[in-house]
């Protein structure tokens, strides 16, 4: 198998890609994110992956691993304050339990998969030849990757927002990748913040001030990330 991915890494990368965009606009579009069957096929996607970078042996690599000089990552906090944007307008507790667990996992799996696929494997293959341009890619391919939503039924200026800072949390997260050596902080987060989604309430103010306190910490977070911690060897 590692043979076979080594040769074809590029080809199975952008195809990996394409498959979870199809896959999850499928469930989104037909079932719904908080229904049991988009919790299923997650599920399973996320299992796959998993089993595909044990096949590899390549958990190490791909950043299943600890902190790398965790004394420096302390600043870990400000995540926290990324999360909690899902609550600045209130929260809500209006919907089912089904509703809650089914989103949950969903979004749980969505988390883990698209940190591994965009943090993991686009990013590590994208190293070799440069870390600069895969630092780029990783992010702008990440954020852009949310115009599906506008396919899924969402408007256009929130999915344009979205955009914005998806791309600058796509960014922090590829730097605390390369910084720190573990994936597992990006996947926490990611998940978490993904998650809690179905208990925040939305207005105008959240949808901007929101998207704008996005970027604005997670770009300067990423380069505080980036000027003061020790770099792990790729």
């Amino acid at each position: 198998m590692k043979k076979i991915f080594d040769k074809h890494e590029t080809l199975i990368c952008i195809l990996l890609i394409l498959l979870y965009v199809v896959i999850n606009s499928f469930c989104v579009q037909n079932f719904g994110i908080a229904d049991y069957r988009s919790a299923l096929v997650n599920t399973v996607f996320s299992v796959l992956l998993f089993l595909l970078i044990v096949s590899l042996k390549g958990l190490t690599y791909y950043g299943f691993t600890k902190v790398n000089n965790i004394k420096d990552y302390w600043y870990f906090i400000p995540l926290l304050f990324i999360v909690s944007v899902n609550f600045w307008n209130g929260i809500k507790l209006d919907n089912s339990i089904d509703e809650i667990l089914f989103h949950v996992i969903t979004m749980l799996n969505v988390g883990f998969i698209e940190e591994v696929i965009f943090r993991g494997f686009l990013f590590r293959m994208m190293a070799k030849d440069s870390v600069k341009a895969a630092i780029i890619v990783s992010s702008v391919t990440f954020g852009i990757g949310h115009i599906v939503n506008l396919f899924n039924g969402a408007d256009l200026l929130p999915t344009l927002l979205q955009i914005c800072y998806a791309m600058a949390v796509g960014f922090l997260f590829v730097i605390i990748f390369y910084k720190s050596g573990s994936i597992i902080p990006c996947i926490l987060a990611h998940s978490l913040n993904n998650s809690f989604s179905i208990f925040g309430k939305e207005n105008e103010f959240s949808l901007y001030i929101g998207s704008l306190f996005l970027i604005v910490v997670s770009t300067v977070y990423a380069i505080c990330i980036s000027k003061k911690s020790k770099q792990y060897k790729i």
